[in-house]
């Protein structure tokens, strides 16, 4: 980097489905990422496949343009960072890599609890953010409202003054124009880009150029041709390509010694071999087989590690262990123990706000995160891998107060929109998981918006069956709030489960039968097993059926006779229903294939055991 080149870095923080991908579209194509004739991806920076499909951004990027003014050129390396509160650890990690944070609001929306969330990492860090009230073309925009939202905001986190000094602009993503004032002409985003400039300072660790290199890694990936890579910010120093460093651990242990094979920079949305990297700049390397996030990458002379930001611990966890059904091995090609095991620790090694340890007999392993998206996101990848797996229900994880010893648990804040003929059944069913509301107002539109606070415990399962007392209207928001005394006992799932008593085949006049006991799971013509459950019990207790019972031939008809049954099209569990949905006594089947739920006791008189040994123990 010449010292004529001006240099910031910048992340994107805000709430799920505020905007921040379809900004950095605007500001790559502005910032001539693109050839002319180049083909361009809507949200470029969502690479991931579940990304694309469930519309979110489930991990951090790193992306750069060069914008050119009057005065010259500038090199703005941007972070997009998700949305949604189960991934706060990759906003967490990432903000340590940058000067200054682009704080985007939807000016339809007004202020959201991730807003909460990522605001309060970026000014505990001391960030100074721009706020970016985006959406503002949208006709339900209140944009001076949300100004004075974010403002109290800013106060009742306890900004300092000149955190509360904020700078704003009016914004459109996705026509890609940014204002200064509400009457000026809507042409881009230049406005934006010299309010960058001129509000993030020069990269922080310029002042240390002449010290020895260090660098703190922030993200880790792999490839098949480059192995694995490390990002992050140079806090001092040079680097070049060849040269020998070492990498320590947070408490000072050197790990190992390597020589930096290839540097890379990013240039729009590429990774582009470089040479040589100095202070301020955000590079990727590769070379160092061991080192990981959290990690400092250091010349040999250095002996102290860069302080890495603590991350706030896991929530929620479930046991992953390996498939043992009857239909075990049919689909998936990774059903060992220790192949699930590498792929779980390696996950863990990348993502500092997943957790993995082995239970106590070596045979299954609790997986913890900070909620039932990121572990589903999760399992699904392995799913796609090929992983064959059991998942149990997810359970909260409990702390003891030191003080008082009074057991503690993961609360919430939840806000929800919804139609105000819908808010007397939310406020029910949320009082019933032990949630207390915290404020209700209206929102515009025959809409009302409402706060709760309730444990997380209590909210496990429940928004599918919020969408259906919402018609499919509601919108419901959650984040982590704080651990708080337990709540009590909360009522499970009401309804039972219907269970198959044999192996094969489903027929169609069986489940027709069947159709009155409750809501079916299963197609005719689907593999079951015994102890599979294949719907939901009508009645609060389980059931065996048997699905596979024919027509029988009798002197009257023939068995084929009166084959155009009509059945009611069966209700296919989503790898997150399905995990939401079991009870403790029940596990969730993945495989590439298949998403079925089963008994975690297959035989009927070993369930009917494990009950009266429960029984007794309570």
């Amino acid at each position: 980097m010449t010292a004529a080149r001006r240099l910031r870095n910048v992340a994107i923080i805000a709430h799920v489905d505020h905007g921040k991908t379809t900004l950095v579209d605007q500001m790559l194509a502005q910032g001539g990422a693109y050839r002319e004739n180049e083909a361009r991806q809507e949200r470029a920076m969502d690479s991931n496949p579940q990304e694309r499909e469930r519309g979110i951004t489930i991990l951090a990027k790193c992306t750069s343009i060069i914008w050119s003014n009057d005065t010259g050129e500038t090199h703005f390396n941007i972070v997009d960072t998700p949305g949604h509160a189960d991934f706060g650890g990759e906003v967490e990690r990432v903000l340590s890599m940058v000067d200054g944070c682009l704080l985007l609001v939807d000016a339809a929306e007004g202020v959201m609890p991730q807003t909460k969330f990522v605001l309060s990492k970026a000014l505990r860090l001391g960030l100074r953010p721009i706020v970016v009230l985006n959406k503002v073309d949208r006709p339900n925009a209140e944009p001076d409202k949300t100004v004075n939202d974010v403002f109290d905001l800013f106060a009742a986190l306890g900004a300092s003054d000149e955190q509360l000094d904020f700078p704003f602009v009016y914004a459109s993503g996705k026509e890609g124009w940014a204002l200064t004032s509400m009457g000026d002409a809507r042409e881009s985003l230049k406005p934006l880009f010299e309010l960058i400039l001129s509000h993030v300072p020069d990269p922080a660790p310029q002042r240390f150029l002449d010290q020895p290199f260090k660098m703190l890694a922030t993200i880790l990936d792999s490839d098949a041709f480059m192995g694995r890579t490390l990002t992050g910010r140079v806090e001092s120093g040079r680097i070049s390509v060849g040269q020998t460093v070492k990498a320590l651990s947070r408490d000072g242990r050197e790990i190992e010694r390597a020589r930096l094979s290839k540097l890379f920079a990013y240039r729009g949305l590429r990774r582009v071999p470089v040479e040589f990297a100095e202070a301020g700049d955000i590079i990727a390397i590769a070379g160092m087989p061991h080192a990981t996030v959290a990690d400092t990458i250091c010349d040999l002379m250095v002996e102290e590690p860069v302080p890495a930001t603590p991350i706030d611990p896991p929530t929620l966890a479930v046991t992953v262990t390996i498939n043992d059904s009857p239909l075990a091995g049919r689909d998936g090609d990774k059903v060992q123990s220790r192949v699930i095991r590498a792929r779980l620790f390696a996950q863990a090694e990348g993502d500092v706000a997943i957790k993995v340890t082995e239970t106590a007999d070596k045979d299954a392993y609790e997986l913890a995160g900070r909620g039932e998206l990121q572990l589903g996101v999760l399992i699904e990848s392995m799913r796609r891998e090929g992983f064959e797996l059991s998942i149990s229900r997810p359970r909260v994880l409990y702390r003891r107060d030191e003080e008082t010893g009074a057991v503690l648990e993961p609360f919430e804040e939840i806000v929800i929109d919804v139609d105000d003929e819908y808010s007397g059944a939310v406020i029910e069913k949320l009082a019933q998981r032990k949630s207390q509301m915290n404020d209700m107002r209206p929102s515009g539109s025959a809409k009302t918006r409402l706060v709760f606070h309730g444990p997380s415990r209590g909210l496990v399962g429940y928004h599918s069956e919020f969408m259906t007392d919402t018609r499919g209207a509601g919108v419901m928001n959650r984040v982590f709030l704080d651990y708080l005394p337990h709540a009590g006992d909360i009522p499970g799932r009401r309804n039972g489960a219907l269970i198959s008593n044999e192996i094969g085949e489903t027929t169609a006049y069986a489940l027709w039968n069947l159709e009155d006991r409750g809501v079916l799971f299963v197609d005719p013509g689907e593999a079951v097993y015994e102890g599979m459950i294949i719907g939901e019990n009508s009645r609060a207790d389980d059931l065996e059926v048997n699905p596979m019972k024919a027509k029988k031939l009798t002197n009257v008809r023939a068995s084929g006779k009166d084959e155009a049954i009509r059945l009611t099209p069966p209700h296919k569990l989503t790898l997150e229903r399905a995990i939401s949905w079991i009870e403790d006594s029940e596990l969730v089947e993945v495989t590439p294939k298949a998403i079925r739920v089963r008994k975690r006791w297959l035989d009927p008189n070993e369930r009917k055991r494990r009950e009266k040994m429960s029984e007794s123990v309570g």
